[in-house]
């Protein structure tokens, strides 16, 4: 797997990472789950992603099964910042729950830092720039190694970045989920690298299967869209995923910064075609029909 290096100061990546919430609850037994997980870094695929959220907890607990003794393989990626409430989910970004969130999350990991530590959504009743402090003051401690931010404008990255520098931007980025790239300018700026989340639409890319429910912006699609994804799929004899998957890694060239997408699956099979993305170049004729059928925004 070839790597390069996540924004600036950032660390060096994998081109593809895996996105691990659909691990939780995927499986009959959490040990099909860490064949996966141990197959993705057989493979290369070392940046793991996570959240405190995901599984209520479960998804990191799994990971820490998963990395028993193979901890120095990964690069270890969580989130903080969506809670539970009585109504739903809440954000949170008091320093004082940033703390508390980074140690509950080292306890369910097994390990003493983490590598890339994202605030998973912004609390607009706490400036960004008390969030990111706290976050700092984990690096200083040496329980995190670098910062992320994800789901934010582009007005909290600029903030943020002048509190500590800013390795990654999570967002998501597909053919149906284009909106990030209101903030790529300014990541591009910054020196900050991206990490597409949702890189196949949720799955709704993958028009060779039955997709998964899906949110509605997906379900919207255009027909056009898929019509273009399959024809250059069947051209290439690719899967439409996969050329989905290569239509976001070729984003790092389009705009000139780090692009790592994290698509997520709970099967190797699908796991073993997400990688072989990696090395399928979509040409200029191509990427110009995908665009075109593409709705940015």
């Amino acid at each position: 797997m070839r790597t390069v290096t996540l924004g600036s100061a950032g660390p060096v990546v994998p081109l593809q990472g895996l996105g691990c919430m659909r691990l939780t609850g995927a499986h009959p037994s959490a040990d099909a789950a860490v064949k996966v997980i141990h197959r993705a870094l057989d493979l290369g695929v070392t940046l793991l992603d996570t959240a405190d959220l995901y599984g209520g907890g479960s998804n990191e607990r799994l990971l820490a099964q998963a990395l028993r003794g193979r901890r120095e393989e990964a690069l270890l990626c969580t989130k903080f910042g969506v809670v539970r409430t009585p109504d739903g989910l809440g954000v949170r970004g008091d320093a004082g729950y940033v703390h508390a969130a980074v140690d509950a999350s080292l306890a369910r990991l097994g390990v003493d830092v983490i590598d890339v530590y994202y605030l998973h959504d912004r609390d607009r009743t706490v400036p960004i720039e008390e969030t990111v402090g706290a976050m700092a003051e984990l690096v200083t401690a040496g329980k995190v190694r670098h910062l992320g931010l994800s789901n934010v404008a582009e007005d909290d990255i600029r903030a943020a970045h002048r509190v500590h520098p800013i390795a990654a931007v999570q967002a998501e980025w597909s053919l149906v989920g284009r909106s990030v790239e209101e903030v790529v300018p300014t990541c591009r700026a910054l020196g900050i690298g991206v990490v597409a989340y949702c890189p196949q639409g949720a799955g709704g890319l993958n028009l060779d299967r039955p997709p998964p429910p899906r949110p509605p912006h997906i379900a919207g699609a255009s027909a056009t869209l898929a019509e273009v994804v399959r024809a250059v799929a069947e051209d290439r004899r690719v899967s439409p995923g996969q050329v989905a998957l290569a239509w976001v890694q070729q984003r790092a060239e389009v705009w000139e910064l780090p692009v790592v997408p994290i698509p997520g699956t709970s099967r190797t099979a699908h796991l073993e075609q997400n990688v072989a993305a990696v090395d399928l170049r979509l040409d200029p004729a191509e990427l110009t029909a995908l665009d075109g059928a593409s709705q940015p925004g």
